[in-house]
C-alpha cells in the first residue's frame, strides 16, 4: 500500500525474493511524500530534496538483478551546501576530507581543519557500529539491545550516549562549524543540545559520504524504482485507494487483504503499509488502537516550504543547497520545540534545483525549494490567520538574500497541508527520535494482534530520512518472509 520509497523499497526486495507483488498507490504517479509539482514549464520536487547514501538506493535495483545507472542518473553535489551566517561568514560543505579540511582551515583556522579529521574518524566508527546493529535490523523488544550486548557497550565507548550538540563541540571551537555538523538533529526532530550523540550518524550520511541529486529531480528516483520493479514483475496500480485492512475475523485476527474505495476486494498473505503508521492504524485499521507512543509520542516539529519557479538565475556563487542561518540558534529550537511558536530568527534552507539540472526550469529560470522549520500542529500557531504572512516574510527574505524574486509561479505547503496529505500532526518528519521513540521504542513494523501486517517508512523503524526509509523497505520484505515461515 503506497509507492512512496519505504513503498517501492520494500516492492523491489520482495519482487527480487520471488514473491507475487501488487503496489497500490492512490495517486497517478509513483512517489509518495518524494512527489512531483509541474506548474507553468516548472516542476518541482515536493518532498525530501537532500538525497544521501545512494548506495541504498541502488541495493533497491540490485535486489531485482537490475542496474541503478539503467534506470536514474544519480551525481555528486559539490559543494555539499554553501552555508551562510548572520556575521557575513560563508562556509562552503565539499566532497572529500582533503578537500573540506582546506575549507576549514582558511574559512576556520588550521587547528579547526585538524580537528575536522579526528570528527570523521569518530564519525566514521560510529556509521559501521550503528548500520548494521542499530538501524538495519529488525527489533521484537528492548531487550534485543542486550544481543549481542558488545555493539551497545561500544556504543557506549564510543559516546553516543552523550548530548551531540556537546559532543560536537569537543571537536570544534569555531560556532559555524558547530552548527553545520550538527544541524542534521532536526531530521530526528530534536535540537542539537537533546538530541543524543548516536544522531551524528545523519552528519555521516551528510557531511562524509556525501550528498547526490537525480537527474530530473527526487521524483525521478522513484520513477526508476516503479519501473524497474514493475519490470522485474511487480504490478503496479495507480489511482487505487485502499479504503480499509481486511482481517480474518472483522476487526480481529490475520489480515487477509484490502478494500479499495471502489469496493474491489484484493487478496493477500501479507500487506505491507506505506501511509504515516498512526494515520494508518486510524483509518485503516478499525477496532485495532495504534501503539501509544504513535497515539501519546512526542512529533517532530513541521516546515513549510515555498515553491517558486522565478525568472531569472540564481547568484553565481549560490550552490545547490543553501542555508542561512539566522543570529539565535538555541533560542531558535526552543521557541519551535518548547513553545509551539515560529522561530525568531529563522535559520532557513534554499534549494536550487535547476542549477543543476536546467531542465526543471523554463530557460533563463530558476526554481527555488525553500524551507522554514515551524511546529507542527500540537503548537500554538494558527496557520489559517498566519499561512499568508509567514509566506509573504519568507519570499520577502529570500528576495533580500540575493535570490532572483520576479515569481512566475508559486506554490506554499504549511502544517495544514501536511495532515491533509495524511502526516500525523502535520510533520512530514514523524515521531521523534527521542531515545524512548527508537529502535526497539519505536512502533514496531508488525503488531502480533493483525499477523501479516508490516509498516514501512518514517513512522516504524528505523526511522525518518530518505536512507532509513529506504532501509525500512528492505526490513519490512524481511518481515514478510518471516510471516510466511509462520504460516
Amino acid at each position: 500500500m503506497g509507492a512512496g520509497l519505504g513503498g517501492l523499497s520494500a516492492a523491489c526486495h520482495l519482487t527480487g525474493r520471488g514473491h507475487d507483488v501488487m503496489v497500490l498507490e492512490r495517486g497517478e504517479v509513483p512517489g509518495g511524500r518524494v512527489g512531483l509539482l509541474e506548474m507553468g514549464g516548472y516542476r518541482f520536487d515536493t518532498g525530501a530534496t537532500v538525497l544521501t547514501m545512494p548506495g541504498l538506493v541502488e541495493e533497491c535495483f540490485s535486489a531485482l538483478g537490475a542496474r541503478m545507472a539503467d534506470y536514474v542518473e544519480i551525481r555528486a553535489v559539490d559543494p555539499m551546501y554553501r552555508a551562510c551566517y548572520a556575521d557575513g561568514s560563508v562556509l562552503r560543505v565539499w566532497h572529500g576530507r582533503e578537500r573540506m579540511s582546506e575549507e576549514i582551515a582558511e574559512v576556520c583556522g588550521r587547528s579547526q581543519a585538524q580537528a575536522f579529521g579526528r570528527f570523521c574518524d569518530w564519525l566514521g566508527s560510529l556509521y559501521r557500529l550503528e548500520m548494521p546493529h542499530f538501524i538495519g535490523r529488525n527489533f521484537d523488544s528492548p531487550l534485543d539491545l542486550t544481543s549481542p550486548i558488545r555493539p551497545t557497550i561500544d556504543l557506549v565507548r564510543l559516546g553516543g550516549f552523550r548530548r551531540m550538540a556537546a559532543t560536537v563541540a569537543s571537536y570544534f571551537d569555531d560556532e559555524r562549524l558547530q552548527r553545520i555538523f550538527s544541524f542534521q538533529s532536526m531530521y530526528a526532530g530534536l535540537a542539537p543540545y537533546e538530541a543524543l550523540a548516536l544522531y551524528c550518524v545523519i552528519t555521516y550520511m551528510d557531511s562524509v559520504e556525501g550528498v547526490y541529486f537525480p537527474t530530473g529531480g527526487m521524483h525521478a528516483m522513484c520513477r526508476g524504482m516503479a519501473a524497474a520493479a514493475a519490470k522485474g514483475g511487480a504490478e503496479l496500480r495507480y489511482g487505487a485507494t485502499v479504503e480499509t485492512i481486511l482481517r480474518r475475523h472483522g476487526t480481529t485476527g490475520a489480515v487477509t487483504g484490502v478494500r479499495l474505495d471502489s469496493g474491489e476486494v484484493i487478496a493477500a498473505d501479507a500487506v505491507v503499509a506505506n501511509p504515516d503508521l498512526p494515520v494508518a492504524y486510524r483509518m485503516l485499521l478499525g477496532g485495532l488502537d495504534a501503539p501509544r507512543t504513535a497515539r501519546r509520542g512526542h512529533y517532530s516539529p513541521s516546515c513549510v516550504v515555498w515553491h517558486a519557479g522565478v525568472r531569472g538565475l540564481a547568484p553565481d556563487d549560490a550552490a545547490h543547497h543553501n542555508i542561512h542561518f539566522g543570529a539565535a540558534w538555541d533560542d531558535a529550537f526552543k521557541a519551535i520545540l518548547r513553545d509551539g511558536a515560529l522561530m525568531p530568527d529563522p535559520s532557513i534552507l534554499v534549494t536550487l534545483h535547476s542549477k543543476d539540472d536546467p531542465s526543471l526550469a523554463p530557460e533563463g529560470c530558476s526554481t527555488l525549494y525553500v524551507l522554514e522549520p515551524t511546529p507542527n500542529l500540537d503548537g500554538r500557531v494558527d496557520w489559517t490567520a498566519e499561512r499568508e504572512r509567514v509566506q509573504s516574510s519568507l519570499a520577502a527574505r529570500v528576495g533580500a538574500l540575493g535570490y532572483p524574486s520576479d515569481v512566475e509561479v508559486e506554490a506554499f505547503v504549511d502544517p495544514l497541508d501536511w495532515e491533509r496529505q495524511g502526516m500525523e500532526r502535520g510533520t512530514p518528519f514523524a515521531l521523534s527520535h527521542r531515545f524512548l521513540q527508537t529502535g526497539p521504542f519505536r512502533p514496531n513494523n508488525v503488531d502480533k494482534r493483525a499477523p501479516g501486517l508490516v509498516f514501512v517508512g518514517s513512522g516504524t523503524v528505523p526511522g525518518v530520512g530518505v536512507p532509513t526509509v529506504l532501509v525500512s523497505g528492505r526490513l519490512a520484505a524481511d518481515r514478510v518472509e518471516e510471516h510466511g515461515r509462520r504460516r
